[in-house]
């Protein structure tokens, strides 16, 4: 179901791509995708690249800021809204402490959640906001958000360059599976960092 309606978007994302404000509204898609429309800009980047490859970086590095200035806002919403809303229900239900407990696994792999969630296909508006609500330290999001959707928006754009017409269907069958194991692998490649720190 996910898969038809992301091919619908990108079939349309290409009629956009040529558009003469293709640049606004990547740059606009990128940036609410972090807090409130939770479509991947890779919609719009990859037939934009695939019409003006020489354009590729310039667009990953638009993709790369903008989506990270719209996590801030997305941070910002969890940390300031999160008490108004989310926490008196959760009271309600009985499932206050339950947060405490998320508190402290956030404390300790929150950053981690920061960057696989901006690396793979996991909808980014989810961890902006939660890691607001969760008080991650803001410099480690700042920091784990620009390297995550630079390196996301950057591998997309070399890939599409270096590959051409053929990105396409590699990126629409793959890329999610491409992005996962990315993560799976930095991640283990961290977690044995901290085993042997310690």
């Amino acid at each position: 179901m996910i898969n038809k309606v992301l091919e619908k978007l990108y079939d349309r994302a290409k009629e956009i791509a040529g558009h003469e404000k293709a640049v606004r509204y990547l740059a606009g898609l990128s940036f609410v995708e972090a807090f409130i429309f939770p479509i991947p800009p890779d919609t719009l980047l990859i037939p934009m690249i695939m019409a003006r490859r020489e354009r590729a970086w310039r667009y990953a590095f638009i993709a790369s800021v903008c989506s990270v200035l719209g996590g801030i806002i997305g941070y910002a919403i969890g940390m300031w809204a999160w008490d108004v809303f989310a926490l008196p229900v959760l009271d309600s239900l009985g499932k206050g402490d339950s947060v405490a407990e998320l508190q402290s696994i956030y404390d300790k792999h929150g950053a981690l959640a920061v960057f696989g969630a901006g690396l793979t296909p996991f909808p980014y508006i989810v961890i902006t906001i939660v890691s607001g609500a969760m008080k991650l330290n803001f410099g480690v999001f700042i920091l784990m958000a620009v390297l995550a959707r630079s390196l996301r928006f950057f591998l997309v754009a070399a890939l599409v360059y270096k590959t051409g017409p053929r990105a396409e269907a590699l990126m629409r069958k793959n890329f999610a599976l491409a992005t996962v194991v990315i993560f799976v692998v930095l991640a283990s490649a961290y977690a044995m960092y901290k085993m042997l720190a310690h």
